[in-house]
């Protein structure tokens, strides 16, 4: 059993007799108050999808949920639907767009290290690998000897996410992104 402190976004929890997924963390230390930090989760039910936000004191005792991970390729869109096919056995999972808005952002059709999180064999989120690399489809002209600057400019990627990258980056380059925090990391290896 992990301490709320230990939890991290994308795990699964049983809380109140439900599964949830929690999507996003904030940490906050109260002022003037003895004890730890508090932790204030956003969750998502896996079988209604209904949202819940919850506050948790860091030394608080959460239950890990039983779920599966298991490799995937996005594979099309069908209607409000993502599908992803299992790297292994072909099986198709589909998942609801507004469930993984997040995600989608950082996935095409080339995004390697997807794992689709399943509880009782349903499909109820995506856990992305760190890094990605997407192509630059518009930014501004790059300026030569930009590299020496630490100026930066949005460009929008492939997915239509929208992130600051150096000068030097211009249209049609392969960037790495880090999709937790949502930054450029780097020329990509393509």
């Amino acid at each position: 059993m992990p301490k709320a402190s230990e939890v991290k976004k994308n795990q699964a929890i049983e809380h109140n007799g439900g599964v949830y997924i929690i999507k996003d963390i904030e940490r906050s230390v109260p002022q003037g108050r003895a004890g730890g930090s508090l932790y204030r989760m956003r969750m998502y039910d896996v079988v209604t999808g209904g949202k819940v936000d919850e506050t948790f004191k860091d030394v608080d005792m959460l239950n890990y949920a039983d779920l599966i991970r298991r490799p995937v390729m996005f594979s099309y869109i069908d209607g409000e639907e993502y599908v992803f096919m299992d790297n292994e056995d072909y099986t198709p999972y589909n998942l609801n767009k507004d469930n993984i808005a997040d995600e989608v952002l950082f996935i095409n059709e080339a995004t390697p290290g997807i794992q689709v999180i399943l509880v009782d064999g349903a499909p109820v989120g995506l856990d992305l690998p760190t890094s990605v690399e997407l192509e630059v489809v518009e930014t501004d002209p790059s300026i030569k000897g930009a590299s020496a600057t630490s100026r930066n400019k949005p460009a929008t990627l492939s997915t239509g996410l929208i992130i600051q990258v150096p000068e030097h980056i211009s249209t049609g380059d392969v960037v790495k992104i880090n999709t937790e925090e949502k930054k450029f990391m780097g020329r990509g290896d393509k």
